[in-house]
């Protein structure tokens, strides 16, 4: 059984792997248009990969160093071996993701505008393909990292090459959910970079562009719109493809942890394997059902709907296949866990377009809002944020206690807890093409710059217009999604935190009567909001260079604005790239440092209080600032659309200065929340027999 199990886990990596590369080979062969479209592509392909360079050096160095930590660690016998090169391939993995996924997405910009000239549908199956890379791309490597590694450990486990005097399972799993390091760690520079990069270029374009000079959005004459092109690919497909891996290898790892110790036996822990697996199939009968024959916006949200919800249905019914193969009636109830997952995610999804689309009411207020000026506008997308927080909040706290309830935690409370955890692999399950209607977004607003800019004919804008519209609901609800899954997953890592803590003979019992757990707890709430500050700090500054430099090129170069003369587009993206790179060191550091420095001090009590604290505060503080942002950019683009007044009313240049605080809220600060708890749950781990060693306060 467990060879025909590890079998079909390789397998459907390869094929997740392999259907990524074909639909590359397709989109390469379909046209990029003129020769101007193509010089255009050309520019923000360049300041892509300039952008990855100058990340690669970074956060190769700190890579470099923490390896040399864990090594040190491993010789002290407080880790084992293997865990400072599951690091470094960890991290390796979620660079690869980001690289590939940018790689396909900044070349398929220019070939989605044009397909955009032959129909609506043609256009959605390019942007869409190329958003399907990245999610097939992050499903087949983090899959294909787990099975080989868990395939190594066990040849290792049988010929005595390493022991931590427990059973094969928990050996296997406690030394492999020490590997989520390395993907949360490269994940956070990549989310935290990406988003200050994106948002920097994007509030300097707007404020000098839209505000002081009056041209349109992507305008060639604007100096900044190609770092902003380049901004949407750095931030939305390579730091969501890096979140959303070290969440999908995350999740699976700690379950199967969770069902070492729980003594749920092989079938327990490959379970969350298993299900991951059948998600790449389902994603991609999802991907097929993805298009639509009518040029309407509703059509296309319904295209994309079908595609997520089909692979939902999919994956209810091979889910029960596989328990039924795996436990016969001993899982049934592990079963009922996955639904609850894949529902909850479902429905965060719903939750957030209708909060965020102005389709629906809020947002509609939200832009009515800007008729009486900037201040009632940034009140009222406060307001909506936060108002937004409360129906997320039931839907984890209900897939919690459902969760726990069907997998029989009152009567099992190791298995409960295991149901916890399976849940969050259920709601990841669909990651495929969820990720895939994500990473369309950034695909679909650069055909649109490219449109713009290469002055195409009005229909073809109007598509791509249609196609950005859907990308920016896409991208609220993949960031609703995306929350949701670091929300269940970092719950997961602290069960499996105090998990380990007790292999290492520390009861660790967590009463809310302790003092070192409340100062845990204090210190954890404050972390979100230090994190948020500095990211929005490093936004802002980088955003007055870019500031500055625009207005500059605007007066010192002649008949740029009369569009007699060519913009520096190169020196906007250098000056992004720099800025971006030095900022996003102190937030990543910090989500490092904190639970290492505090376990010292206090001990692991205070590390679980740091652990809940944040994940309590985090949680709704990123799904406020995701969803304020996401309503102040739709409200904007329903009155660009000629409501209120339409561009360049009054309404229009308060919408601006909405959606210019709304961008670091949604992919910069929002978004790098769900690193941040994950990533302090995975140091927690990896750190916790060091943290026992040598704390202070005992």
């Amino acid at each position: 059984m467990i060879s025909v199990v590890l079998g079909i886990v390789f397998l459907s990596a390869l094929i997740a792997i392999g259907f990524a590369f074909t639909l590359i080979r397709w989109l390469f062969r379909q046209s990029e248009g003129t020769d101007s479209m193509k010089k255009i592509s050309s520019y923000i392909q360049e300041g892509a990969l300039s952008y990855l360079k100058q990340q690669y050096k970074v956060v190769g160095i700190f890579f470099i160093i923490v390896f040399l930590i864990l090594l040190f660690m491993a010789y002290k016998k407080l880790l084992t071996i293997f865990v400072p090169f599951a690091f470094f391939t960890g991290g390796f993995w979620s660079a690869l993701c980001g690289f590939i996924g940018m790689y396909v997405s900044t070349r398929s910009n220019a070939r989605a505008a044009y397909a955009a000239k032959m129909s609506l549908n043609k256009g959605l199956k390019v942007a869409f393909g190329g958003g399907t890379v990245m999610g097939l791309m992050v499903v087949g490597l983090g899959l294909l990292d787990l099975v080989l590694w868990f395939v190594f450990l066990k040849w290792c486990f049988a010929r005595n090459l390493f022991s931590t005097g427990l059973d094969e399972l928990t050996t296997i799993t406690q030394t492999m959910l020490c590997f989520g390091m390395g993907a949360s760690s490269y994940a956070l520079f990549a989310r935290v970079g990406g988003g200050i990069y994106t948002k920097a270029a994007d509030v300097g374009a707007d404020l000098v562009g839209k505000v002081e000079a009056g041209i349109p959005e992507d305008d060639p004459r604007n100096p900044a719109v190609i770092a902003d092109q380049v901004g949407d690919n750095v931030g939305d497909v390579a730091g969501m493809g890096a979140d959303l891996y070290e969440s999908y290898v995350g999740s699976i790892v700690a379950t199967m942890a969770l069902a070492a110790t729980a003594g749920l036996g092989f079938g327990g822990v490959s379970l969350p394997m298993i299900i991951a697996a059948s998600g790449v199939i389902a994603s991609i009968i999802g991907f097929f059902l993805v298009k639509t024959k009518k040029e309407k916006q509703r059509d296309l949200i319904n295209a994309l709907r079908r595609g997520v919800f089909s692979s939902a249905a999919l994956i209810i019914i091979g889910s029960a296949l596989v328990v039924f193969f795996i436990g016969q009636n001993q899982y049934w109830g592990v079963w009922g866990a996955i639904v609850t997952g894949l529902v909850a995610g479902v429905l965060l999804g719903v939750s957030t377009e209708y909060f965020t689309s102005a389709s629906f009411a809020p947002t509609k207020t939200l832009s009515r809002s800007s008729l009486t000026g900037p201040a009632t506008t940034i009140i009222s997308g406060i307001s909506l944020g936060m108002r937004s927080t409360v129906i997320p909040v039931l839907l984890i706290c209900a897939a919690v206690f459902f969760s726990f309830y069907f997998s029989g935690g009152f009567s099992d409370y190791g298995k409960g807890l295991y149901g916890i955890g399976i849940a969050a692999v259920g709601l990841l399950s669909t990651l495929g093409i969820t990720l895939a209607s994500d990473a369309y977004g950034p695909i679909a607003d650069n055909a649109g710059g490219v449109a713009e800019m290469s002055d195409l004919e009005k229909e073809v804008r109007k598509r791509t217009d249609q196609l950005d519209a859907l990308g920016n609901t896409t991208a609220a609800t993949g960031k609703g999604f995306a929350i949701g899954s670091a929300a269940l997953t970092a719950l997961a890592l602290i069960v499996a935190y105090k998990e380990r803590v007790n292999i290492f003979g520390k009861s660790l019992e967590l009463s809310l009567l302790d003092t070192k757990l409340l100062i845990g707890l204090f210190i954890g709430g404050v972390m979100p909001f230090i994190f948020c500050s500095l990211t929005l700090r490093a936004v802002g500054k980088a955003a007055e260079f870019i500031v500055e430099e625009v207005r500059r090129q605007f007066r010192e170069i002649k008949g740029l604005l009369d569009g007699k003369a060519t913009a520096d587009y190169s020196t906007c993206v250098r000056i992004t790239t720099q800025a971006a790179q030095k900022k996003m060191i102190l937030p990543a550091l910090l989500a490092i440092i904190a639970p290492i420095l505090l376990g010292i001090i206090l001990g692991p009590e205070a590390v679980a209080g740091l652990l809940v604290g944040s994940l309590v505060c985090g949680f709704i503080l990123a799904v406020m600032m995701a969803n304020s942002g996401g309503a102040w950019d739709n409200a904007k683009k329903y009155i660009e659309e000629g409501n209120l007044g339409g561009k360049g009313s009054d309404a229009h240049r308060a919408a601006v200065v909405g959606d210019t605080v709304g961008d670091p809220f949604k992919d910069t600060a929002g978004p790098s929340l769900n690193i941040l708890l994950k990533l302090m749950a995975m140091v927690s781990i990896v750190f916790s027999q060091f943290i026992l060693t040598y704390t202070i306060v005992k």
